[in-house]
Parts: structure tokens; sequence; C-alpha cells
């Protein structure tokens, strides 16, 4: 039987919780020259200053996604994820930090990643067990930052507010989806100029996990 809290909390995982290796770039540029291929989006488009989450949807809204060609990108991104997630390390004092958390709150994984690279990873460093649930893109309609992931998570209890919940990740693509969605974001370890730059307002800044026990 599941335990039954008051509040929640989400986390990002790439360098939020796991030290990932993923080669980002790689994979925007993996996207963008399908894309390009496939005559999706113009040659001369800037993909580099795009994640690679609008750079995927920017393919699904653009009318000539095919679903053989959505197959090749989620394949090939799987594979840069799959590669960079094999060496992932925890951020320090995930462990630590996680064991006092999953007694006061439900706790849940919220990342842009395929299920199986990121249920790997966890399993791997230990904690998967922390969470109730790992949300990977399978279960959105759409990527961080859209809230769809939030949404997801939150119809899990849909008998608490939305100021139950907090998310915490490490991009502005975590606090716009966290904004979107109602909740409260916890900036870890981010650029503030970045967040400022795509209008996102922190509820804190924190530097070292541990201050999460202290806001929380």
């Amino acid at each position: 039987m599941k335990r039954r809290f008051s509040t929640g909390v989400i986390f990002d995982m790439d360098n939020t919780l796991l030290q990932s290796r993923i080669d980002f770039s790689e994979m925007k540029e993996a996207i963008f020259r399908l894309w390009t291929e496939h005559g999706l989006i113009e040659p001369t488009f800037d993909w580099q200053s795009h994640t690679a989450s609008q750079l995927i949807e920017i393919g699904r809204t653009s009318g000539r996604l095919t679903s053989r060609l959505e197959q090749e990108m989620w394949a090939a991104v799987t594979e840069i994820e799959k590669a960079g997630m094999h060496e992932a390390v925890l951020e320090n004092h995930v462990q630590e930090v996680l064991a006092i958390l999953k007694d006061r709150h439900h706790l849940f994984i919220l990342t842009n990643n395929a299920y199986i690279a990121a249920e790997e990873a966890l399993r791997r460093t230990g904690i998967a067990g922390c969470f109730e649930e790992i949300v990977a893109r399978e279960q959105m309609t759409t990527l961080k930052p859209h809230p769809s992931g939030i949404h997801y998570i939150r119809r899990q209890y849909p008998e608490l507010p939305a100021t139950a919940w907090t998310m915490v990740g490490d991009s502005w693509i975590d606090g716009k989806a966290a904004q979107d969605g109602e909740v409260a974001f916890i900036a870890y370890q981010s650029n503030p100029q970045e967040m400022e730059r795509h209008n996102v307002a922190p509820q804190a800044y924190i530097a070292d996990l541990r201050e999460l026990l202290h806001i929380l």
C-alpha cells in the first residue's frame, strides 16, 4: 500500500541527480541533420540555439514528419542517451537527501530521456527505488519545457493542489515546465541569467542538494 503524503517533489534527472555524460550537442546535430535531409527545416536554421526537445517539437509540428522518420529520430536520440548514461554517477549527497525526502514526500523523476535509459541509470546508481515512478518521454505528450509531464504526475494524486508540488532541476526547461504546470521550482546549480532570459523565476537557487532538507 502506498504511503500518503500531503506534498510531492519532482526531480529532473540529468545534472540534477545524476552527472550524465550525454552529448547534447551531438544529439541536436543528429536531429538537425535528419530534419534537413528530409526537408522539415532549412539547412540555414540556427539549431545550436535550440534545445534538443525544441528541435524535436519543431519536427513534430512541421506537418512533414512521417512515423518512419520519427522512429529513426528517436532511435538516434536513444542511442546517444544510452551512451551518455552508461557511466553516469550521482551528484553529491543524492543518496542521503533522497533517503530523508522519501519518508516525507511523494517523489517522482521527470526526464526527457527514454524510459529504458533513465531506468537503467537510476537502477545502476542505486536510487531507482526512491521514486514512485520514473516519468520519461513515453509518458508525455510533449517534452519539457512543455508541462505535459507535470500534468501527468499531478494526475496520480488529484487530491493534492498544485501548491503541494515542487520541481527541482538544473535547466530553464525544468523551470518553464514547472511554472506552466503551476508548481514551484527550485533551481539546482543553475545560471540565474539563463533563467531570467527565459522568464523563469525559481522559488530558490541552491548549490547543494542538502539545502532541500531545509526548504521543503
